[in-house]
């Protein structure tokens, strides 16, 4: 009797738990779909990035275009740049100050790139451009994209209708390069 008992306890005792292939073999697969994750996640993310730029920067176009409707003019540094978007610029003219329907964009936006960096935005001199330049917007509004450095392959520019009609096929899209980090 004695042995039967022993026998059972043996089998329930060796039924209870994993041995050590099944728990290294359950290891490799979660490693393994982590591993998928970040390969085709990751990559994706980085393009979510550039495209939400890329609808921060048309947003703003707008927005600037509604401020020179109201004011006649596109806001300047003394005016606080893309802030006067935002917030009423002190005006020296009081007419001015009163044409000012802002804000014009939506309360909490905030001026800066998904990477923490501001938005650049300047007021292009179009008596100094060439006469090409006159169809495009009379300023430039970018980002300097993932690395942080201004004017290299990865910064993200508003696309004006010039760069997405014929010659300017690298600009289609508002991306000067597609750099992948």
């Amino acid at each position: 009797m004695r042995l039967s008992l022993s026998s059972t306890a043996r089998r329930v005792r060796k039924a209870a738990g994993f041995t050590l292939i099944e728990i290294l073999l359950v290891i490799v697969i979660i490693l393994l779909l982590a591993g998928a994750l970040v390969v085709f996640v990751l990559p994706q993310q980085e393009g979510a990035e550039k495209n939400t730029t890329r609808l921060l920067l048309n947003n703003l176009s707008s927005a600037l275009d509604t401020y020179r409707l109201n004011l006649g003019h596109y806001p300047t540094e003394q005016e606080g740049g893309l802030n006067a978007l935002l917030t009423k610029p002190t005006f020296e003219n009081e007419r001015q100050g009163e044409k000012w329907q802002g804000p014009y964009l939506k309360p909490g936006t905030r001026l800066d790139d998904p990477w923490g960096f501001p938005l650049r935005y300047e007021i292009v001199d179009r008596s100094q451009a060439a006469d090409g330049a006159k169809s495009a917007l009379p300023y430039k509004l970018s980002s300097v994209g993932p690395d942080g450095q201004p004017d290299n392959d990865d910064d993200i520019k508003l696309a004006t209708e010039s760069d997405t009609s014929g010659a300017g096929g690298a600009n289609a899209g508002g991306n000067t390069g597609s750099s992948t980090k």
